[in-house]
């Protein structure tokens, strides 16, 4: 079975959400809701064509997706386990587990591709609350495009009132319709993108910082040596609590 024909998501189906919030900005990562995972399921293989079951493994609530394969006459499905989320346990670790098996079936796997996102604090409501800074500002995605290899390519943020806050385009050349992979322009995979996000809050330091210090623009497009060499660097460094 051919994951090529689950289509692209749409900007309107695509939600941002905070990850490091400092008084100079905030960071954001991209994220798709069960909702739509269940609608491109619809329309790409009916509403009789997949299903979904959940199952509790050493009290981890996995769940499968399974696809009806009309070529075989059969049942083809793909499992990943949930985590949990800060309130109604059950239900957040369900809904986690089915977007991730979602992403197993390809839906919405672009997203890895996303490049790091930051809102300077001057477009956007960030307050103090205590010794954490929140941000009230609700982002949208405005407009996103991909290439041929299913990556994402440019990429625009709209804050209040539809504001523009961020805009981002693939400076890379373009090869028959592709945007080429080069060692000059790698990108990190989205799961390297959350460590290094926990890790930035954990410790309180700056994006800019990294930045700078190893000489990177997009920290999203850091090689895999200099990540490694950030992570490293960060674990040593006291929480921002502690310091």
């Amino acid at each position: 079975m051919d994951n090529s024909v689950i289509r692209l998501l749409k900007a309107d189906e695509i939600e941002c959400r905070a990850a490091t919030v400092n008084e100079k900005g905030v960071s954001l990562l991209l994220y798709k809701d069960a909702r739509v995972d269940q609608r491109i399921l619809d329309e790409t293989f009916g509403i009789f064509g997949w299903k979904r079951s959940h199952q509790s493994i050493e009290g981890n609530l996995y769940c499968t997706v399974e696809i009806f394969d009309k070529e075989t006459g059969e049942w083809v499905s793909k499992q990943d386990v949930g985590t949990v989320g800060m309130a109604e346990k059950e239900k957040s670790q369900a809904s986690d587990s089915f977007k991730r098996a979602c992403f197993n079936w390809g839906i919405g796997r672009e997203l890895y591709t996303a490049p790091f996102i930051w809102i300077p604090a001057d477009r956007a409501d960030i307050q103090k609350r205590g010794s954490r800074f929140v941000c009230n500002t609700h982002f949208k995605v405005k407009s996103i495009a991909y290439n041929a290899d299913r990556e994402i390519v440019s990429l625009s943020v709209c804050g209040e009132y539809g504001r523009t806050v961020y805009e981002w385009k693939e400076k890379s050349g373009t090869q028959g319709g592709k945007t080429p992979k080069s060692a000059a322009s790698p990108s990190l995979s989205r799961g390297q993108m959350e460590c290094l996000e926990k890790e930035l809050e954990r410790t309180g330091v700056e994006p800019e910082t990294v930045q700078e210090r190893y000489q990177v623009g997009e920290l999203g497009q850091m090689t895999e040596e200099t990540y490694k060499k950030v992570m490293a660097a960060l674990a040593k460094t006291k929480s921002a609590e502690a310091a």
